[in-house]
């Protein structure tokens, strides 16, 4: 299957509505975060089909989707990447890995990061060191700041909380409200496995966190105790 190939079979789901709807979705407007991305209007089912239809093709033709302007042919490549790494042998997924850090830049929305951060760069670095998370955190790039959060995914998932707490750390004070949103998110999680531990961390930081990521992370408490903490945000 050569680009060309894939890039007119993805076509054939566009949907010109969709689209429309989609660029105003994912902020595609002049000083917006996704400004100037370009949406197609396909579905991710739609792209989940094709990437397990696809997932056989090389890296080499992944590597030039991942640079498409249109957001869901870089989609379907970030998908395909997350079907091969999970069947990939050792030596296979450290390629995959590098692949992925290596194109941030087009990994460069939201969605983007959230359906394959976790999936990719968390379970390649399970068993290994994980600084390049932190060197993530501190990173000018949204999008790289994201990815170092919603990566911890796989260890809150594996029963580690560590550095998702690590991170959060980090990025409390961040001026980003989807980096607000997604620490509130991995703080949720690590609550729905640990709600103990996550309530020490608020204790501790619940004063210096933007009020949307408090939310998030309360989202699942006991209504009292969410309204509790709500107050004391307030005051």
């Amino acid at each position: 299957m050569t680009l060309p190939q894939i890039k007119k079979t993805l076509a054939n789901y566009s949907n010109k509505k969709k689209a429309k709807i989609l660029q105003s979705f994912f902020k595609t407007g002049s000083g917006e975060y996704a400004e100037g991305d370009i949406f197609i209007g396909v579905t991710v089912p739609q792209i989940r089909k094709l990437a397990k239809e696809y997932q056989n093709i090389s890296l080499v033709v992944l590597k030039k989707l991942i640079k498409s302007p249109i957001h869901e042919e870089r989609l379907l490549a970030l998908i395909i990447l997350v079907l091969k790494f999970q069947e990939a042998t050792t030596g296979k997924k450290a390629e995959i890995y590098r692949l992925y850090l290596q194109n941030t830049s087009y990994v460069n929305n939201w969605d983007l990061v959230d359906l394959t951060a976790a999936n990719i760069v968390g379970a390649y670095l399970w068993d290994k060191n994980r600084s390049i998370l932190f060197k993530l955190a501190k990173s000018k790039n949204l999008w790289e700041r994201r990815i170092a959060i919603v990566s911890t995914a796989y260890f809150i998932k594996n029963n580690q909380f560590k550095d998702t707490l690590k991170v959060a750390k980090m990025l409390l004070c961040d001026k980003e409200d989807l980096i607000h949103k997604a620490t509130g998110w991995m703080l949720r999680e690590v609550g729905k496995r640990d709600q103990s531990l996550e309530e020490r961390f608020l204790s501790k930081y619940q004063l210096k966190m933007p009020r949307i990521t408090v939310r998030y992370a309360i989202e699942r408490f006991p209504e009292a105790r969410r309204q509790a903490y709500l107050k004391l945000k307030k005051s």
